[in-house]
Order: C-alpha cells, then sequence, then structure tokens
C-alpha cells in the first residue's frame, strides 16, 4: 500500500462503481491511480489517487449507496440543494493551469457548473461535478 506517503489530510470518496470512478478520475482530472484493493466480489474496498502532493481515497462502500448524482434523482431536497452551481460538500484543489484543466474535464464529460473565472481572492477557478456528481472547485493561483 502507498499509504506510507500520505498528507495530513485526505477527502475519502464514496463512489457506486469505484472501478469506473478510478478510470473516469484519471482521464477527466488528471488524477494518477497510487493504489487499489478489491473484496471478494471484485468491488474496490480501497484505492488511492495522487494528484501532485494530493491524495484522495475512494471506495465501494456497499451495494446500497447511492452518490450524489442518484440521490438527486430519487430525492427532492436532494434535488434542490443540487440547483445551485456552488460546491456543496466538495473539493478545492489547486492545478497549475486552471483553463488547460477545465477543457480536458470538458472534453471527459464532467458536469459543468461554473466556467473559468477570476476571483477577488486571487484565485482563477471553475466548478464541476464529477460522473457520479461529487463536486469539485479546481482552481489556481492568479
Amino acid at each position: 500500500m502507498a499509504s506510507d506517503r500520505l498528507p495530513p489530510v485526505i477527502p475519502m470518496l464514496s463512489y457506486e462503481d469505484g472501478a469506473t470512478a478510478l478510470e473516469w478520475l484519471a482521464r477527466a482530472f488528471g488524477f494518477r491511480e497510487r493504489d487499489r484493493m478489491t473484496d471478494s466480489a471484485g468491488r474496490i474496498s480501497h484505492a488511492e489517487m495522487e494528484l501532485g502532493d494530493g491524495v484522495i481515497m475512494l471506495a465501494a462502500p456497499t451495494p446500497d449507496y447511492q452518490s450524489p448524482k442518484h440521490h438527486a434523482e430519487v430525492c427532492e431536497a436532494a434535488r434542490k440543494w443540487s440547483a445551485v452551481p456552488f460546491v456543496i460538500d466538495g473539493l478545492h484543489v489547486l492545478v497549475d493551469d486552471v483553463d488547460k484543466h477545465f477543457r480536458r474535464a470538458q472534453e471527459a464529460g464532467a458536469t459543468i457548473l461554473s466556467e473559468p473565472e477570476d476571483q477577488t481572492y486571487g484565485e482563477r477557478v471553475y466548478r464541476v461535478a464529477d460522473l457520479e456528481g461529487h463536486r469539485w472547485m479546481f482552481a489556481q493561483t492568479i
């Protein structure tokens, strides 16, 4: 396991289809898989991905888990709070070139919540939802 090189804070995400999420996060956001464990049914029980010095962990916890996207399809309250373009329970990730990253995510089919824009606090950011509805804010210091 690559866990001997971990930062002090690590986001942990659940996915209905962990294997597909690993591939998609690499293609769309540029993460690199560094560890994968599966259970006896072949489901992802633990995985680690990295981007620069950052790490995320993910798994497919149970067959009953519903992703944010799936949950919003069957729950009126979740549909309402997901109607805004803001990052709700999401991740903030620094990248070198936010516009290039935006194009990569868009080409991979990410749900664009906001286009790249300069913020008064010194970052250029865009907001996006991944294939299962987890929300991300990618930013570049300007």
